[in-house]
Formats: structure tokens, C-alpha cells, sequence
């Protein structure tokens, strides 16, 4: 029996996807590049701060409990 799922090892694969997979692929594209432009969004506009603090001491050892 031959498994007719794509892999990473060959792109060829997505061709012979038909129906619902397919659609499943592209749905999932999709959700990713609205997810990633909504962050990237948020970046650009709550991005510029302020009213940061300027701190210049160095960070020390950290005592283990």
C-alpha cells in the first residue's frame, strides 16, 4: 500500500493532494500569515516605548535555593 501523505522530503507530494486535504493545507497557510501579521501589527504599533527606564547595574549571580 502506498501512502499517498505529503513529507518533507519531497514538495512534489502537495500536487496530488486533492479535496479537503488541500484545503486543509491552505487553511492552515492562511491562519498562519493572518496570525503572523496580526503580531507583526501589534509590534509596529505598541512597539515604540516611551517610557523605559534606564538601568546600568550589571546583572550579578543568582543565588540557588
Amino acid at each position: 500500500m502506498k501512502n499517498n501523505e505529503p513529507t518533507l522530503r519531497a514538495i512534489e507530494d502537495y500536487d496530488t493532494l486533492k479535496g479537503s486535504k488541500k484545503k486543509t493545507v491552505w487553511t492552515v497557510i492562511v491562519i498562519g500569515l493572518i496570525i503572523g501579521s496580526l503580531f507583526t501589527g501589534a509590534k509596529i504599533y505598541y512597539g515604540q516605548v516611551d517610557d523605559a527606564l534606564p538601568t546600568q547595574d550589571a546583572i550579578g549571580k543568582v543565588p540557588l535555593k
